[in-house]
């Protein structure tokens, strides 16, 4: 059970809980994206193990960060690699973000070799995955996203 002003994650986006309501006799949270502060979102208490998930924590920041290096990018001769990130991004975990941040990384590092540009479905997912990624870990850690996404880079070396 959540409380009011506890940041969670919907989906892939970090909110606060802002509210609980009753409509029909079930109770809702409500939920306010840090992202967009036009976008309110009324969550079934009920649900909440499906459809809510706790914030990482900084402990498991720290383990994401030993982890990285270990994580396997996708094939990238994959036919249904676009299938693959929409799978991945659905799958609800950070490390999957960062197979795809590596995949499209190693990708677009190739594609460049090559004098070729990145694909849109690349940066689509390139773009997505970073931002989930450092948004979520922002809020972690209390810093903004380029301070977040500084802190991750800086730790892998």
């Amino acid at each position: 059970m959540y409380n009011i002003k506890d940041y969670v994650v919907y989906k892939r986006d970090v909110c606060q809980i802002v509210n609980k309501k009753n409509i029909n006799n079930f109770e809702y949270y409500v939920l306010k994206s840090t992202t967009d502060s036009s976008l309110t979102i009324d969550v079934p208490v009920s649900n909440e193990s499906k459809l809510l998930r706790n914030l990482i924590t900084e402990k498991e920041i720290e383990l994401l960060i030993e982890k990285i290096k270990y994580l396997s990018p996708l094939e990238i001769e994959c036919k249904n690699l676009e299938e693959e990130y929409k799978r991945l991004m659905q799958d609800g975990s950070i490390e999957s973000l960062v197979i795809i941040i590596k995949t499209t990384f190693l990708r677009n590092k190739i594609r460049t070799e090559n004098k070729k540009k990145m694909t849109d479905n690349d940066q689509l997912f390139f773009n997505l995955a970073e931002k989930y990624l450092y948004n979520e870990i922002a809020y972690a850690l209390n810093k903004s996203y380029d301070e977040a996404k500084e802190y991750i880079l800086n730790n892998l070396k």
